[in-house]
């Protein structure tokens, strides 16, 4: 009650106010506290790398006038329709809140796409449809519960989608209409978490999924007239399944799962045979996208090969599994796959860790590759940006009597000799895994700060195999933060590191990361920066939006055990906060769904208790992470300031 109590004289907080020691002000949306001014000199400096772009592919436009991206040219990402490459990006939207989705109906009478938003960062999605030929938009979604995972039929005529209103929990399918929205009726209500993701050709069936955990999920097919559900692939094994959709022929699905593997394999399942055939038996990382042809002709799909994308696309006409020749693509991410109506032509997105995202479109017949959207990138030269090297570092822990080797990404400076800061940054998830995108963020530090930038993917991180996922399972939570005080050993033996200038950075679950690595290794950490994390695995659990935390507990271990509960509390920030005596940043978004505000407000409270010296920063119009370009530039800015103070000197 008491951090409830503080949140709200915060957030009513309208002028500068002195709190003891605490400087408390607020600048447009943000409450800050501690935070100093931003010098006019930063923000000049900053003003190219803030002024970075980037484009998503969404749809393509279905009477041939070109493709449907989202970029931003304001606030917030916003619809544009490019009609040519490299041409103009016509705005279509212009909401303070920024837009996803955007899938075009088939039907060729209705010439209008669906899309969702939200308010604030609540996570609160409603579905819309813009209408192209008038310019208006509607929402077809009851304003109030959370909705997503909008599917046309192949008609176009109806949508299927998700939705939590029956309860606020369970995630129960409808379909739905945009003639008669509120005419939507429910088709599958069970329980728990489920999701449409593929029509049938026929319309008659949906494909649905269910999800458990990163480790297990399920596939069914929904007869829309009998409302039978038949599971995809009945197992006893817990199997974990990613990407799906129907063939064309209607007659079985191409999917993706690690059954009897440690990665996610493309394969076939026919629903005359019952079977499942693996498409790609040697591979040893994860199948990622899936995008097959509107004429069942070509499949593509990417391989997250130790995080960089390969593309690989398979003619089904031919006998042999070998795919055939594509054009060559930069080291980086591959993304946005979606072929072209006529089948004639496949997007993709192209991000490295120089260049931003950027679409472009490969004609099958003679494999051209075309660039369709060139994103501005503030009139800086990123040519001679800084590229990561892929390192592997020995951790505490052995496999076949081996030490077992942590990956990481390592950035250095180009233009500057070492010995070099360091700053960690740990990903989210924590079923995540930090890929080398291009971050203006990170090329600042590289470019004008001089600092050396180390992304690892401790156990728990995804793309190594679903063991490496499950390391840090439960009562196994702290052996991701030993594998960071092992970095912290690896970067002590180079000698082109400072190992005596470190800090921490992380968001989310990386946001406990920064929070549990300032406790166990205070004495080698200079600051840490802890964005949008949990301080308490109790607490948070408890607090974070009802449909998301059975789903978590999985991950985290269940707090309604009082031995877990135990545990958790054990290893929890707050419990151990009194050991850490580093500068720390804490940065928050009022309104967010997964970790509440709640559990910035606890760890800077109790800090501050113990002396720790905290800089605070809160959003009262963002969720989890920072959407809108005003907050992100005042906090990128903001974070430069404390790590020139707390790291640099």
């Amino acid at each position: 009650m008491k951090v409830a109590l503080r949140l709200l004289l915060v957030v009513l907080t309208a002028s500068v106010l002195f709190a003891g020691d605490i400087e408390r002000r607020e600048v447009g949306n943000l409450v800050m506290e501690n935070v100093p001014e931003i010098p006019q000199v930063l923000k000049e400096r900053l003003l190219q790398y803030q002024n970075v772009r980037s484009a998503i592919f969404r749809d393509w436009d279905p009477r041939g006038n070109g493709i449907l991206i989202s970029t931003r040219f304001g606030e917030t990402g916003q619809f544009h329709l490019v009609s040519q490459p490299l041409g103009m990006r016509k705005q279509l939207t212009f909401f303070n809140e920024p837009v996803g989705g955007g899938d075009f109906s088939k039907d060729p009478d209705m010439y209008g796409f669906l899309f969702t938003k939200d308010v604030g960062g609540g996570e609160f999605y409603q579905i819309f449809y813009f209408d192209m030929e008038s310019g208006s938009y509607k929402m077809l979604t009851d304003g109030k519960s959370r909705n997503g995972g909008a599917t046309w039929s192949n008609k176009g005529d109806k949508f299927s989608y998700y939705t939590t209103k029956r309860n606020g929990r369970d995630w129960d399918i409808y379909i739905g209409n945009v003639q008669n929205p509120e005419k939507a009726y429910p088709v599958l209500e069970k329980g728990g978490t489920w999701f449409a993701v593929d029509w049938s050709p026929d319309d008659n069936q949906l494909l649905v999924g269910r999800y458990v955990s990163a480790n297990e999920s399920y596939y069914y097919l929904l007869d829309l007239n009998s409302k039978k559900l038949e599971q995809i692939n009945p197992s006893d094994k817990k199997i974990a399944y990613g990407t799906a959709i129907f063939a064309k022929d209607g007659k079985g699905i191409y999917l993706t799962s690690d059954e009897d593997s440690e990665f996610q394999h493309l394969r076939y399942y026919s629903f005359a045979t019952k079977k499942m055939s693996d498409l790609t038996p040697h591979l040893n990382w994860n199948v990622g996208s899936v995008a097959l042809s509107d004429d069942g002709r070509y499949l593509a799909w990417t391989i997250n090969e130790d995080g960089v994308d390969k593309l690989f696309v398979r003619d089904l006409r031919l006998k042999t599994m070998k795919p055939i020749p594509m054009p060559k693509l930069p080291i980086g991410l591959i993304y946005g796959l979606s072929f072209s109506p006529d089948s004639k032509h496949l997007s993709l997105v192209l991000n490295t860790a120089t260049s931003p995202g950027d679409v472009y479109i490969i004609d099958m017949a003679d494999k051209k590759l075309t660039r369709w959207t060139e994103s501005e990138v503030g009139g800086l030269n990123t040519s001679k940006f800084p590229a990561p090297e892929l390192i592997h570092y020995p951790t505490f822990d052995q496999v076949n009597g081996k030490p077992r080797m942590i990956p990481a990404f390592l950035f250095k400076p180009n233009n500057k000799k070492g010995p070099y800061p360091v700053i960690v940054y740990i990903h989210g998830g924590p079923e995540g895994q930090y890929r080398p995108y291009f971050s203006s963020t990170f090329q600042y530090w590289l470019n004008e700060m001089g600092v050396a930038v180390i992304a690892p993917n401790v156990r728990g991180s995804a793309g190594y195999g679903k063991t490496y996922l499950k390391l840090d399972n439960g009562y196994k939570r702290e052996d991701s933060v030993k594998d960071i005080g092992k970095l912290l050993d690896w970067i002590a033996q180079q000698p082109e590191l400072d190992a005596g200038r470190v800090a921490v950075y992380g968001g989310s679950y990386g946001g406990y990361m920064v929070l549990a690595s300032m406790f166990h290794y205070n004495d080698r950490l200079r600051c840490g920066l802890d964005y949008v994390g949990i301080s308490n695995f109790v607490t948070f659990l408890k607090n974070t939006k009802e449909y998301r935390r059975d789903l978590r507990r999985v991950e985290y271990g269940d707090e309604r055990d009082p031995k877990m509960a135990k545990f958790l509390e054990s290893i929890s920030p707050t419990t151990n906060a009194y050991k850490i005596t580093k500068p720390l940043f804490v940065v928050q978004g009022l309104n967010d769904p997964r970790v509440p505000a709640t559990e910035a407000e606890q760890i800077v409270e109790i800090v501050r208790k113990n002396g720790g010296d905290v800089w605070y920063m809160l959003a009262k119009d963002e969720g989890h992470g920072f959407r809108k370009k005003t907050n992100r530039d005042y906090f990128t800015a903001a974070a430069v300031l404390f790590f020139e103070k707390y790291l640099l000197k």
